[in-house]
């Protein structure tokens, strides 16, 4: 039995309504692996599959997808990101993109937590994700062109995050950043220190949770789409958008919140467990 049939690729766990996925692959450096890349994919669907946890999907209100820190460092030099090699003949579409698909067409929203090395496929985790917080000490390179591939898959969900100008710079060099540079780009949300890395993701998935369920899903919808469209089809649709919101039993709740100075049912402290 290989390692990665004896050892899960993906760890997960649920608590106060959120998931949390562990890609748990130190020996190979969370490389994106075939069995990898199918247990977050199922994870991360539209649907939030819960039957490993035994709770109902829409008690799961936000996901963080973190890795295990590897059993060494990162050797020098490019690596391949998930996907290299792996087409023969056809375009036989990628599980890396079935993957990447997954986060962002999920309805909840989906944090990165990013701490160490960050290239190639694992860059696309992280700009597929709605929220990537690293830490100040996390490298991130789109080293491809260095062992004769391009970033290709990636690439639909990097390239909408940064400046054309950045996008050929990053691409076509292969080199490797730090994480304030991949922030100021756009490639993730922000650097923070390392040892603030894990209050900072549970400040902001507290954030998370004190939106509505179905406004969450809706706004996070928003961003994904509305750029592509025109203007006209643009504004018909965000105007339906609206008024369903308006018109539901959630933003009643919020409202009344609003008014009565109180928090909404769904932003209540959790219950003990």
């Amino acid at each position: 039995m290989s390692g990665d049939e004896a050892t899960p690729a993906v760890g997960y766990a649920v608590q106060d309504a959120v998931a949390t996925l562990t890609m748990d692959q130190p020996h190979n450096r969370n490389a994106l692996t075939p069995a990898l890349m199918a247990g977050l994919a199922r994870a991360w669907n539209p649907r939030w599959p819960t039957r490993r946890s035994g709770r109902r999907a829409d008690e799961q209100r936000a996901g963080v997808l973190r890795g295990r820190r590897p059993v060494r460092r990162e050797p020098r030099g490019p690596r391949p990101g998930a996907g290299a090699g792996k087409r023969r003949g056809g375009a036989r579409r990628d599980g890396l993109a079935d993957l990447l698909a997954a986060i962002q067409d999920s309805t909840k929203p989906v944090v990165a937590r990013i701490a160490g090395h960050c290239v190639a496929g694992g860059i696309g985790l992280a700009a597929a994700c709605d929220i990537s917080l690293a830490d100040d000490t996390a490298k991130f390179g789109f080293t491809e062109v260095r062992i004769g591939v391009a970033p290709a898959i990636i690439s639909v969900v990097c390239l909408p995050k940064l400046r054309r100008a950045d996008a050929l710079e990053l691409f076509l060099s292969g080199e490797r950043i730090s994480a304030a540079r991949g922030a100021e780009v756009g490639l993730i949300t922000r650097a923070v220190p390392a040892a603030d890395l894990d209050a900072e993701v549970t400040a902001v998935v507290a954030r998370l949770l004190a939106g509505g369920p179905s406004a969450l899903a809706a706004a996070k919808r928003l961003v994904y789409t509305i750029p592509g469209m025109d203007r006209e089809a643009a504004f018909t649709r965000t105007t339906e958008v609206s008024q369903a919101l308006f018109a539901s039993a959630e933003a009643a709740e919020g409202m009344a919140a609003f008014r009565e100075k109180r928090l909404p049912s769904w932003a209540l402290p959790p219950s003990e467990s």
